[in-house]
């Protein structure tokens, strides 16, 4: 199972990317926990310097935007494994 976690403050876009990604993961058909980290040391964890982020299996795969739904799937299906 994929640990995805979206991380963001509960910006609207950080809204809109965890729709998309919650979408992705159901057209996909992974198998994933999808979790918002909202809390700012949390995310500074990561890294992280804009919000939105993805993380997926703990490796931040993209920050600061919010990609269309296909994009999020090839991220989360684990096309590049």
């Amino acid at each position: 199972m994929r640990q995805v976690r979206i991380l963001g403050t509960g910006c609207p876009k950080c809204r809109k990317l965890h729709e998309r990604v919650e979408q992705a993961v159901r057209e996909a058909g992974v198998e994933a926990e999808v979790k918002k980290v909202t809390d700012i040391g949390e995310i500074m964890e990561y890294g992280v310097m804009m919000t939105p982020a993805l993380v997926v299996d703990g490796e931040v795969k993209l920050a600061g935007r919010v990609p269309p739904v296909e994009e999020l799937k090839a991220l989360i299906g684990g096309d590049e494994r």
